[in-house]
């Protein structure tokens, strides 16, 4: 089975290689667009969230938070306290920095792999300034419709955490005496190192995901319907981009827009598996909760729409 499998890499990677030399034109112009969204729109969204984030992860700054607002949000989604932080980080800078800041939890023992698993499904957050910003104004032109897709994406998350509460098993805390005696300066810098190396993971994988998607639309020659399918599966931002473009009422673009944000992505998929290597911590959840959170988003944009414009 396994001779079979490698046959196929070889096979599909063989098929992109040509189609890179016959399509030069079309892939230089699909990574100049790639190398275009990491610069304009990622790094400064996402590089100072990851430095921060770090920082704040690595000082343990959950214990300055009031408890009674950390014993709320742990209760509600049955998470250990130190989880709430990153829950929070992810809800301000967006997917993967959840994946990231899990990971580092996992690294630094707070966390077993069960209880990271648990997290990876109810904190796939977009980030904000991309859902009210490049997909409310410059793709959708209604800051409204923004609105109503970030409310959609935030309580379809919080839903899901309530809903497999249960799933998870608490463990017991392990004290690291060590973080008291942390110096400033190597971990600004380890912060940094680490940020880079996941944003040029980011940029890695964008790239590939658009130039795939690229050749095979170009290649079986897509309408515009398979070419949004297409690019809505493998890479959220070309897909939303795509979407804008037809000619939809402005609730079904709503929908639409909740749902590929919910997925996220092939792309989304592969930085987050990237953070998982070398651990126990099971994707397979993660990619659970994007199927729960692309049903739940759609109702829920359906109906806030209406509340939102009726009322």
């Amino acid at each position: 089975m396994k001779k079979y499998t490698n046959l196929l890499v070889i096979i599909i990677t063989l098929f992109f290689l040509v189609e890179l030399f016959i399509n030069k034109n079309l892939v230089f112009n699909t990574i100049s667009f790639s190398l275009d969204i990491w610069v304009n729109n990622l790094i400064p969204s996402l590089f100072p969230m990851f430095i921060l984030s770090d920082i704040l992860i690595t000082y343990d700054f959950v214990k300055y938070i009031p408890k009674w607002f950390i014993n709320i949000f742990s209760y509600l989604f049955n998470m250990k306290k130190e989880c709430t932080l990153v829950f929070f980080l992810s809800m301000l800078s967006g997917f993967p920095t959840n994946a990231k800041n899990i990971r580092k939890l996992y690294d630094m023992n707070i966390i077993n792999s069960k209880e990271a698993s648990h997290m990876l499904m109810f904190t796939h957050f977009s980030n904000p300034l991309f859902i009210l910003g490049t997909l409310a104004i410059f793709f959708l032109n209604n800051k409204k419709l923004g609105i109503i897709i970030l409310l959609s994406h935030y309580l379809s998350n919080f839903i899901i955490g309530i809903i497999f509460r249960k799933l998870n098993t608490i463990s017991s805390s392990i004290s690291n005496e060590q973080e008291k005696n942390l110096h400033f300066g190597p971990v600004f810098v380890n912060a940094i190192k680490s940020s880079v190396d996941t944003l040029l993971l980011i940029l890695g994988t964008l790239t590939c995901f658009l130039i795939i998607s690229t050749i095979i639309i170009n290649r079986f020659d897509l309408n515009s319907y398979n070419s949004l399918l297409v690019k809505s599966i493998l890479e959220i931002t070309m897909g939303l981009k795509e979407l804008s473009l037809f000619n939809f009422s402005d609730l079904t673009k709503v929908v639409l827009s909740s749902c590929i944000l919910s997925f996220g992505g092939l792309s989304v998929h592969m930085q987050v598996i990237s953070q998982l290597i070398d651990t126990d911590i099971s994707y397979k959840y993660f990619f659970i909760g994007r199927i729960f959170q692309v049903v739940i988003s759609l109702f829920l944009s359906y109906f806030i729409y209406f509340i939102y414009f009726i009322y």
